[in-house]
């Protein structure tokens, strides 16, 4: 499909074909992975490799910046572990695409404006050094000593000279460091949740307006010129808008292409950009095919792939309870409850996510759409756990009748000689039924 082979010039001009080609009616899109899932990282590029394309890779504002985030990882520390797992996978760094979502002051929303922009320019250069290529600008977000406009947010003007700010500070970074190519790409507008999600349920929403996303265009293109940007501008691919998509704890609103019908038509025929869409987990492929059918060419993709992972360590557990709680000389590995106890000694990253009664929250940490799970899998004793499964599991290969009954597509798959036993590849193919709807709406092949 056009617009989606894997590229033979900088993945720059990848992108913009990619662009050009949505816009003239092929449907072809790019999904984004937003984790830094060891697990996740490896089946995604196991599936770019597979349909020859390029993996997309983004690292949030609050999940990695130059103090660390909660990863740890500052952005050249996530680029050199985005590089380690495609040398262990085989795959070709430059079908390696990183990004970065959210970049802007958002970490640092509850300090004054000029220190949390100071901070934000600061990251977004960092990320361009480390090789990031694709960056969302997003200034929408309220610091302690900024007015409320008539909204309650963030005046337009305000966001709009924030984040033409921002990209002079990305510029220059580009400027300044000549072994950083291919220039960066922007994604501009902010009409989603902050990073992370919402704090609970699915929100009734309203689908973005034509109006407001030519506000936000005509703003931007002002603000990026009064600063000599222009060059900048033209890299400026994708608008962020809400096409009327989100997920809640047990809820997900689908895509309606009705109620996108004059969104759509906006785009393509006032501008030279597409649309980025976010929170898209959990929707239908009909539901993705139309939303890139549509000009939401680039797809944002996170919790749901964790989902997938979670789903899969869950029935490993499972197995290796049934298959070796009886054997000599086995230490079970405890994962659901080490996992749970690690979740309930340090609750900041799901107490203000999950409501109802105990029993509720209970459920909700291991159930939930938002998968708020997904913060702690990196905790020493979570990942000590999850290595004695691995191991238990790898030592002694679960019999393919209980592989049926927990993982019935994987047991299909070993069935058929594409899989073998080995519990990472188990898991690697279960996370992969997510991304093979992503590339099938994107124009890919599937399995």
């Amino acid at each position: 499909m056009p617009g989606m082979e894997a590229p033979h010039r900088d993945l720059n001009s990848w992108i913009l074909d990619l662009v050009r080609s949505n816009r003239s009616g092929v449907p072809v899109g790019l999904p984004s992975i937003c984790s830094a899932n060891r697990f996740v990282l490896e089946a995604a590029m196991q599936q770019a490799q597979r349909d020859d394309s390029v993996v997309a890779i983004e690292s949030t504002s609050n999940q990695v910046n130059q103090f660390g985030g909660y990863t740890g990882m500052t952005p050249d520390g996530f680029a050199r572990f985005i590089r380690t797992i495609a040398g262990l996978m085989n795959f070709p760094l430059h079908r390696v695409l990183l990004g970065g979502d959210h970049l802007g002051p958002h970490v640092w929303q509850d300090e004054p404006s000029e220190s949390a922009m100071a901070k934000a320019r600061e990251l977004v250069g960092a990320s361009v050094r480390a090789g990031y290529v694709k960056i969302h600008l997003d200034a929408s977000m309220r610091c302690v000593d900024d007015p409320r406009d008539e909204k309650g947010g963030l005046a337009p003007k305000t966001i709009t000279e924030r984040t033409a700010d921002l990209c002079e500070a990305a510029e220059s970074a580009y400027l300044e460091s000549p072994e950083v190519r291919p220039a960066p790409v922007y994604v501009i507008g902010t009409e989603v949740p902050p990073p992370g999600g919402e704090n609970a349920g699915a929100p009734a929403l309203s689908v973005t307006s034509p109006a407001d996303v030519e506000e936000t265009l005509r703003l931007a293109r002002r603000a990026f010129a009064a600063r000599g940007l222009e060059r900048a501008w033209d890299r400026v691919v994708a608008v962020v808008v809400q096409p009327g998509v989100e997920f809640g704890d047990s809820t997900v609103l689908e895509y309606d292409r009705g109620k996108a019908r004059d969104l759509s038509r906006y785009i393509a025929q006032n501008w030279h950009v597409v649309y980025e869409a976010h929170s898209t987990d959990y929707q239908t492929l009909r539901a993705l095919k139309e939303m890139v059918e549509d000009h939401f060419a680039f797809l944002k993709v996170g919790p749901w792939l964790t989902f997938a992972f979670r789903e899969a360590v869950c029935a490993l557990e499972a197995m290796e309870r049934e298959w070796l709680s009886a054997a000599r000389g086995v230490r079970l590995s405890g994962l659901s409850e080490t996992l749970e106890r690690v979740m309930l000694e340090n609750p900041k990253y799901w107490i203000r996510y999950y409501r109802g009664d105990e029993a509720s929250q209970r459920f909700a940490r291991k159930y939930s759409y938002s998968d708020r799970a997904r913060y702690y899998w990196p905790h020493p004793a979570v990942q000590e756990s999850l290595a004695v499964l691995l191991k238990n599991l790898s030592d002694r290969p679960t019999p393919l009748t209980l592989l049926s009954q927990h993982l019935p597509n994987q047991y299909q798959g070993v069935r058929a000689g594409r899989l073998s036993t080995s519990p990472s590849e188990l898991i690697r193919d279960k996370i992969m039924e997510v991304l093979d709807l992503y590339a099938a709406a994107c124009g890919r092949g599937t399995r």
